[in-house]
């Protein structure tokens, strides 16, 4: 791998043809000649994210995460690198995982978490002697790294386990020698699964600070209540701020949070009580100012988060983004605390910008990406200091590399994918808007071309619907779509009302109405663009998604038969079964529905694809994690058992031990798509 240093334009969204410039186009007929990607060489990928900056805006360091082949599993190592492009090495690399670097205040030290001692614990690594020392003995693992301003300690949040015994029972003794069952175990808790960890003991989450050389980690709150990060530290490192919601109903109130403030002997101070949520606190250079973002407490699938300012001792917020209407993440101050930076999504793309603290801002760096390596959905990571912004950027034939800006100038650090994909020929996506038949509503969408593209030819079209639904898809990297199109599909995605980056009038389209005719129409209206184009096989259509793309394609199938084949992963088929029975009840009920399913009815059934089911003549395959909590697989079983009693031609493929993600590791990524394309080939 080399690292050379490259001048990159500050946005890379374009309309037309998206894909790196002056790479040479093969020209060759057919797929069968061409040096395609192939389901094998997912394992190769790799990717940058969690840029890390020093201080001094020198040096970054980053996580760069590869596919391990033999442990099928993404593995997480350490990097740096100088801010203008040179002196990039190792910094804790091999088969052990390493996360979450953290720079100390006088850049003389990163902090990172690790599992290399068989349990994940924080380690500290001094950058002059290269000498790196475990200086934690935790219980559970730690998270919102951060240092005090001294960098004499490092504070951090960890689950802490409760004293759980809602009932005093006598069991008889058992006799000697006696084989008997496990005990029973108790649920109370609102919140007692999760997805990807089961059923959950009963486990508060609470704020440490621990000796940054190393000793015994203090817990500072107290009392049955979450407290996230992520940390910041006064500027005299007296106090702690972080979010909760210490109520009496935290549990329900999904959409409430405060500010607190915690000294070193545990006695906490509330910053903010407005009625919604406030959180991530960043206290200013000075120590004047609290940024922190904020959104409100209306009962509504999506809301818009602020970026907002207040006194540090308390006080009336100013809104630095009120009229933005596009939702802000990861507040970083500048170097002279005259400003902050800040993320958003915009069509379809991450972008960094930069405000003053009267609200004039300015667009730093566009075009992040590439930090999923399965779907194209937007993504991206940044950081900030000493004049330095740092962030990864992909292509939508390449995941994330690594770029620093300093001035006006900006460097690629990495390249990190030449070796795997320089001697390949991958499809090229372009960008389409168009209008929903249903209301005319302005969509954007795109489509990927299969390598060795011939435009006077027909092919035909898969429809790859996102999940969320509020979420977006971009002109990103997709190792999902490029087998699709390495395979002769031409791969249609869109971003249907409802989805980020748009404004909050459009994610409240489906407000309500999710799946629904209008979010159908979106997509239906964008196959029939397709086609318009002239190079569709309309009669070779099909469709795909995951999750609420899966509710989506499950509920189209019951609209249309237009589709020669479906494949719907980890759907929702009844509303009424699944916010009964899945982990996120407690945020969907209250805010995606107009009340309690026992008294809507109706409503849940509607929005159900198993209200269509009678309708639906379509080839389906399901596939799902048999430990999926967020959309279990009884909801798969629902409709592969309808189906098979309307005696339509369908197929359940079952994930074992995968939890939603049924991507989440290499071999089950190329296990859905590998599924999915042999589904299709069996009715084209």
């Amino acid at each position: 791998m080399r690292t050379p240093t490259i001048f990159i334009a500050a946005t890379m969204l374009a309309t037309g043809t998206l894909h790196a410039a002056d790479e040479p186009q093969n020209t060759q007929d057919t797929q069968d000649t061409l040096n395609t990607l192939k389901a094998e060489d997912i394992f190769n990928l790799e990717y940058a994210s969690s840029p890390a900056v020093s201080p001094d805006g020198k040096q970054i360091v980053y996580v760069r995460r590869s596919n391990d082949i033999m442990a099928d599993r993404t593995r997480s190592n350490l990097w740096i690198a100088n801010a203008d492009g040179t002196g990039h090495m190792p910094l804790m690399s091999g088969r052990d995982t390493f996360t979450s670097p953290v720079w100390s205040p006088d850049g003389s030290r990163i902090a990172f978490v690790s599992n290399q001692e068989g349990s994940t614990q924080l380690y500290v690594h001094w950058l002059e002697s290269g000498r790196t020392a475990l200086v934690s003995n935790l219980q559970e693992s730690p998270g919102s790294i951060t240092w005090s301003p001294d960098g004499k300690s490092i504070a951090f949040t960890m689950s802490v386990p409760a004293d759980h015994k809602p009932l005093s029972v006598k069991m008889p003794k058992k006799p000697k020698g006696a084989k008997w069952n496990d005990g029973v175990k108790y649920v109370s808790k609102a919140q007692y699964q999760r997805d990807g960890r089961g059923i959950l003991e009963p486990a508060y989450t609470h704020v440490f600070i621990l000796p940054a050389e190393g000793g015994s980690a203090r817990q500072l709150t107290s009392g049955d209540y979450d407290h996230r990060g992520p940390l910041s530290f006064s500027a005299d490192g007296s106090e702690i701020l972080f979010s909760t919601y210490r109520a009496d109903d935290w549990e329900y109130e999904r959409r409430e949070a405060d500010i607190y403030a915690v000294d070193m002997n545990g006695t906490l101070r509330q910053v903010t009580s407005t009625p919604g949520a406030e959180h991530t606190p960043v206290v200013s250079p000075d120590g004047k100012t609290i940024a922190f973002l904020a959104s409100d407490d209306k009962k509504l699938a999506y809301r818009i988060t602020e970026l907002k300012l207040m006194p540090f001792e308390g006080g009336d917020a100013t809104s630095l983004t009120a009229d933005l209407d596009r939702s802000v993440s990861n507040p970083i101050w500048d170097k002279r605390g005259r400003g902050l930076y800040f993320q958003i999504a915009n069509h379809g793309m991450e972008e960094v910008h930069h405000t003053d603290l009267k609200g004039k801002r300015k667009l730093m760096a566009g075009g992040l990406g590439g930090t999923t390596l399965g779907r194209p959905y937007t993504s991206g990571d940044f950081d900030a200091k000493g004049g330095t912004l740092a962030f990864t950027r992909g292509r939508t034939d390449r995941p994330a590399d690594l770029f620093s800006m300093r001035g006006e100038k900006t460097h690629q650090l990495t390249e990190l994918n030449e070796d795997a994909l320089g001697h390949k020929v991958l499809g090229d996506v372009h960008e389409i808007t168009y209008a929903s038949a249903i209301d005319g509503e302005e969509i954007q969408g795109w489509y990927m071309t299969p390598p060795g593209f011939d435009p006077s030819k027909k092919y035909p079209l898969i429809l790859e619907i996102h999940g969320g639904p509020h979420l977006s898809y971009g002109p990103n990297f997709s190792a999902e779509m490029q087998r699709y199109a390495a395979e002769g599909y031409v791969v249609f995605y869109d971003n249907h009302r409802g989805s980020t980056g748009y404004g909050e009038r459009f994610a409240l389209l489906l407000q309500n109405k999710y799946s629904s005719e209008y979010d159908f129409s979106d997509h239906n209206s964008g196959v029939d663009a397709m086609i318009a184009k002239g190079f569709i096989d309309a009669d070779q259509l099909y469709i795909t998604g995951g999750s609420a793309g899966g509710i989506a394609t499950a509920y189209a199938v019951g609209l249309t038969n237009r589709f020669r084949a479906a494949a719907v992963a980890k759907p929702v088929i009844n509303w009424i079964s699944k916010v009964l029975t899945a982990d996120s009840y407690l945020y969907q009920v209250p805010n995606q529905f107009p009340g309690m399913p026992w008294d809507h009815v109706e409503h849940y059934w509607k929005r159900s694809p198993l209200s269509l089911v009678g309708n639906v003549t379509t080839p389906t395959m399901l596939i799902t994690g048999e430990a999926d909590r967020r959309t279990p697989i009884s909801e798969t079983e629902q409709f592969y058992q309808a189906l098979k009693l309307k005696r339509v031609d369908t197929l359940m493929v079952r994930v074992p031990d995968s939890p939603h993600g049924i991507a989440g590791r290499p071999s089950r990524l190329i296990a859905k798509v590998e599924n999915i394309l042999a589904w299709f080939e069996k009715y084209k």
